[in-house]
């Protein structure tokens, strides 16, 4: 792993090519960002599990596996970040299958690292605009068994009007998903329907 000094945020950058890191790693410190750089899939997963980054640059095709397993495994782990595909092969089936699969969006090789620190500042501003904009939800209930992280996440999404669609976007998952756990939410609560768990979580007081 290489490191720099600065701490305006973490960004990882998963990539085989020393030069592609070391790049990225020199851009990213010019902008003022902490750059944890990684050579394959293993170490990234392992090291997520100790920090939560402001941003993840994954390439797609790595030598231990496939990149966009990586995506679905850091979803899967309810990574919070904007993640992108970096690929000096891309094309428009493996862009459509790394959004679907929660990338934030796709950066095509060679680029530069100005353009990468543009488009990482971007959807790090993006994702930060939409956390500030949820509302307060309360976790626990008497005698309810409290919401689990992500519960709280989905249930911000629905309180703020958005469809499962657009949820699904939002926390790289599947709309399919999504209405699984407002399900799980419902039950949760004894609400009806959408109307009434809303009235029942957004009028109490917030607990953590």
């Amino acid at each position: 792993m290489l490191w720099n000094s600065t701490a305006k945020g973490e960004i990882f950058v998963i990539d085989d090519d020393v030069a592609t890191r070391e790049a990225l790693a020199t851009a990213l410190g010019e902008a003022g960002y902490r750059t944890v750089c990684f050579a394959d899939g293993t170490a990234l997963l392992s090291q997520l599990r100790a920090q939560a980054p402001a941003c993840v640059l994954l390439e797609v095709r790595l030598p231990d596996r496939d990149g966009l397993d990586i995506l679905k495994k850091l979803r899967a782990e309810n990574c919070a970040a904007p993640i992108f595909i970096t690929s000096a092969t891309a094309n428009i089936a493996m862009a459509v299958e790394a959004i679907h699969g929660g990338a934030y969006d796709v950066i095509e090789k060679p680029f530069s690292g100005r353009e990468a620190v543009e488009r990482i500042e971007a959807a790090i501003e993006e994702f930060s605009q939409t956390d500030n904009a949820l509302p307060d939800i309360r976790l626990h209930f008497p005698g309810g068994v409290p919401f689990t992280r992500r519960e709280r996440e989905v249930l911000g999404r629905i309180a703020i009007g958005e469809t499962n669609k657009e949820a699904a976007r939002k926390l790289g998952l599947s709309a399919r998903t999504i209405e699984g756990y407002r399900a799980k939410i419902m039950k949760k609560v004894g609400a009806r329907n959408a109307a009434e768990l809303l009235r029942r979580v957004l009028s109490q007081p917030y607990t953590a």
